[in-house]
């Protein structure tokens, strides 16, 4: 590599052996490297030094001296294999398993804006600077184009064109839920299992494109399959361990806005049901490699849960307060009977053994509805959860018995109520004081403390200060504080336990899912 002296000399080099008769209007060399070697001779004259200068294209004895041992250092390097190692050192520092990423998902090319100008220097006044608020309704909806409506093809975007899906996905799907569910582990063996599960390199990937509003994990035991959906309407499937394109991650667009809702149905494991702000609810069916269109409207979706147990039933909650109660039985996509709640709905949530009824988060109250006792507006409530200072970002039926109502808090509490008897005011029990704030509350999803389904007395919730997972039994007593320097670093707005495994997912801001498994 030639440093900048040697540079240098050779400008100098090049002026020495310019002509001198080129007479005056010859081009002289630059003032930097001026020099005459009569004037040099001279000084070394005066000086008393003996050197001289050679032939050698005008240069001294130094500076030969010195562009020899510009060669010998370039050959010393050469024979050490110094650029050979500088390679090597680029290899090693490549991304590492855990930052695995969507290759083959190609950028959308930027679209050329003309240039910014200020209102000063076009002389106009200034605009007033008006924040935006919560997006509802049809105004929020119509800023993004939806998919046409009908089936969609299950085509992965991060494959090529006209591949088929791996014949390992539909076997995975098909396992289901396991006969015999896990016995149930006293508290002290709870605490044991969860000590066993750990974050590695190969627990990490990116899945989806944009930040993660929802996951979900398939029941299968043999293998850990999950499901993610992010801000863009993307929805991933990402086999542990999988080979082949990406590490076993498949991406598909079946939405064009936040995927805020995802299950994997229990009757029909090969089926994954999300729903959108785009309004629409479908149903990726592996078996047939379709995404059925269940429900659409023109408003935003936020949530959903099945009402009946071979989830034929669906309710479904939108941006404008109301419920609406679907039937996959019933040909078209269109709901059976819609009912107007509130102006705010956050999350629905059914009873596990008494379908009937389902919770509501609205606003700063949790009330539990009677499906059969629905009206088109005003439904009095069948109980009601108070308490709640700020707005309630979940609200969630223990798994197993119902018989606990889990809520989460903006005022930084999470909350378990007794909903083992529908009584007019459901008592409160337990009160856990815990920073449900994020650091970038406009790009991460509201932190929501979820059951684990194995179990009806304990519950994980993710922590932004510091960066971690918690998890908690009802009566407030941290069971386990899980904390990974090296291979969790961020703040997982997203968490799901496994059915029957004892493992649970995270999804951070960047699309990334992380797995803590035994």
């Amino acid at each position: 590599m030639e440093t900048r002296r040697t540079k240098r000399v050779t400008v100098a080099v090049q002026s020495l052996e310019m002509s001198p008769a080129e007479g005056p209007g010859r081009r002289s060399a630059p003032k930097r490297y001026r020099y005459s070697p009569e004037k040099t001779h001279a000084k070394t004259q005066k000086k008393g030094k003996t050197t001289t200068r050679s032939d050698h294209g005008g240069l001294s004895p130094y500076e030969l001296e010195r562009l020899e041992n510009i060669r010998q250092n370039q050959a010393f390097l050469s024979s050490i294999n110094l650029f050979q190692a500088t390679e090597e050192l680029k290899q090693l520092t490549q991304p590492k398993a855990s930052q695995r990423r969507l290759l083959r998902v190609k950028a959308a090319a930027k679209e050329a804006l003309p240039a910014r100008k200020s209102l000063r220097l076009q002389n106009k006044e200034p605009n007033t600077l008006i924040l935006p608020g919560e997006p509802e309704g049809l105004l929020y909806m119509q800023t993004s184009l939806k998919k046409p409506p009908g089936p969609l093809p299950m085509d992965p975007i991060n494959m090529d064109e006209g591949s088929k899906l791996p014949s390992s996905l539909l076997e995975l799907c098909s396992e289901g839920y396991p006969e015999e569910r896990k016995v149930d582990l006293d508290l002290k063996d709870y605490r044991s299992a969860l000590k066993n599960m750990r974050i590695t390199e190969d627990t990490v990937a990116k899945v989806v494109k944009g930040h993660i509003y929802s996951a979900s994990f398939h029941p299968c035991t043999s293998s850990l399959l999950v499901a993610a959906g992010d801000k863009l309407g993307n929805v991933g499937l990402w086999k542990l361990g999988g080979e082949g394109v990406d590490d076993g991650v498949l991406l598909f667009e079946p939405h064009t806005r936040p995927v805020s809702c995802m299950a994997f149905s229990r009757a029909h494991p090969t089926q994954l049901l999300s729903c959108s702000y785009d309004g629409s609810l479908r149903c990726m069916d592996v078996e047939k490699a379709v995404f059925h269109d269940v429900y659409d409207i023109e408003d935003g979706l936020r949530t959903f849960d099945f009402m009946s147990r071979d989830c034929s039933t669906l309710v479904v909650g939108n941006w404008l307060g109301e419920v609406a109660i679907v039937d996959r039985r019933t040909p078209g996509n269109t709901h059976e009977s819609l009912h107007s709640l509130d102006k705010t709905l956050r999350c629905v949530s059914v009873h596990p053994l008494q379908k009937q009824y389902f919770a509501v988060a609205e606003r700063r109250t949790v009330n539990i509805y009677d499906s059969r006792c629905l009206k088109n507006s005003k439904t009095p409530a069948v109980s009601q959860l108070h308490g709640h200072s700020l707005s309630i970002s979940s609200a969630y039926f223990s798994p197993c018995t119902g018989n606990r109502l889990l809520t989460t808090c903006m005022d930084e509490m999470i909350r378990i109520y007794d909903t083992s008897s529908m009584t007019e005011k459901s008592p409160l029990l337990t009160s856990i004081r815990h920073n449900t704030h994020t650091a970038r509350p406009t790009k991460l999803t509201k932190l929501s403390a979820v059951w684990d389904p194995k179990r009806e007395d304990c519950f994980v919730v993710s922590s932004s200060r510091p960066r971690s997972v918690q998890v908690f039994h009802q009566s407030g007593q941290l069971q386990r504080h899980f904390v990974d320097g090296e291979n969790f670093n961020t703040v997982l707005s997203v968490a799901a336990f496994h059915p029957s495994r004892n493992a649970f997912v995270g999804g951070n801001g960047s699309g990334r899912l992380q797995v803590f498994s035994d």
